[in-house]
């Protein structure tokens, strides 16, 4: 759905350029999570990709198609969710989905399910500037999936939510994707990114630095061994094993046979930890 090649852009007036050489491509129904630290070039692409920013040299493909060939039906295809909420204050929740919903020559869908599974449909009669934070988040998340549109642009879709809602949040992005949405995906938050992503991109200073699948990437910077915490003698202890050869390890056997074993994993890195040893630099 989404084919970037040699992507360039420099902001009128700057010396250096902002996105420099990008090459990726997402497909039909994936989920692609396009990490990095603030001033990265995550914004800057995702704006290049949705038309808010034009003037780019290299190539961006929308389902075949050169993105700067598109007219304005291009919005009819797209959903954009900002970091910072765009909602109009003084109208209540119901009044911003129908002004939103105007917007385009499709029929938008009844969204009073989502609106309930959120948390908000309760609140919708009321006005914006009387909603949360985390409110006004999640109404404008589902502000920009009213008119189903096949691709999806989330940036930060879960900052300002407390765990119980940034699940349902994270509930239905899967739940899209499965559905045959394709999502894009923009944040500094790892732990999401490994929870929800089919692939991963880390950009810094303008550049791609690595694309894979969270799975693959913390098993292949991780530590080939397994930890295990274990009771013996009433005290908890701790120790690490090497994969190989784990099956005739007679130590670890014996602490698998004695039944105190508390928590057994293996020892995957993080993504935050993979983004800092790739790039040098955290996600500050």
């Amino acid at each position: 759905m989404i084919d970037i090649k040699e992507l360039e852009f420099c902001y009128p007036g700057n010396k250096e350029k902002t996105i420099k050489g990008m090459d990726f491509s997402v497909g039909k129904g994936e989920i692609f999570g396009f990490l990095g630290p603030s001033g990265a070039g995550k914004t800057t692409t995702q704006k290049l990709i949705t038309g808010l920013l034009r003037g780019y040299a290299g190539s961006i493909r929308i389902d075949g198609r050169e993105r700067s060939s598109y007219d304005n039906s291009f919005y009819e295809r797209i959903g954009v969710v900002f970091e910072t909420p765009n909602l109009y204050l003084k109208l209540t929740g119901y009044e911003n989905l129908k002004l939103f919903s105007g917007y385009y020559s499709k029929r938008t869908l009844d969204v009073n399910g989502i609106l309930e599974r959120t948390g908000i449909r309760d609140a919708m009669d009321r006005k914006i500037e009387e909603f949360s934070k985390g409110m006004k988040v999640r109404l404008n998340f589902i502000r920009a999936l009213q008119h189903d549109p096949e691709i999806l642009f989330l940036d930060e879709p879960v900052s300002g939510l407390d765990p119980g809602n940034g699940a349902v949040i994270k509930e239905i992005i899967r739940e899209l994707s499965a559905s045959g949405k394709t999502i894009f995906l923009t944040t500094h938050n790892m732990t999401v990114a490994a929870e929800i992503c089919d692939n991963v991109a880390f950009i810094t200073g303008g550049k791609l630095a690595l694309i894979d699948s969270p799975v693959n990437l913390m098993r292949k910077y991780g530590s080939n061994e397994l930890m295990v915490e274990y009771s013996s003698k009433g005290a908890v202890m701790n120790r690490r094993f090497k994969l190989e050869g784990l099956h005739s390890n007679s130590d670890f056997l014996k602490i698998l046979k004695s039944g105190g074993i508390r928590t057994i994993h293996t020892m995957d890195a993080t993504l935050e930890e993979i983004f800092i040893k790739v790039t040098g630099r955290g996600l500050e």
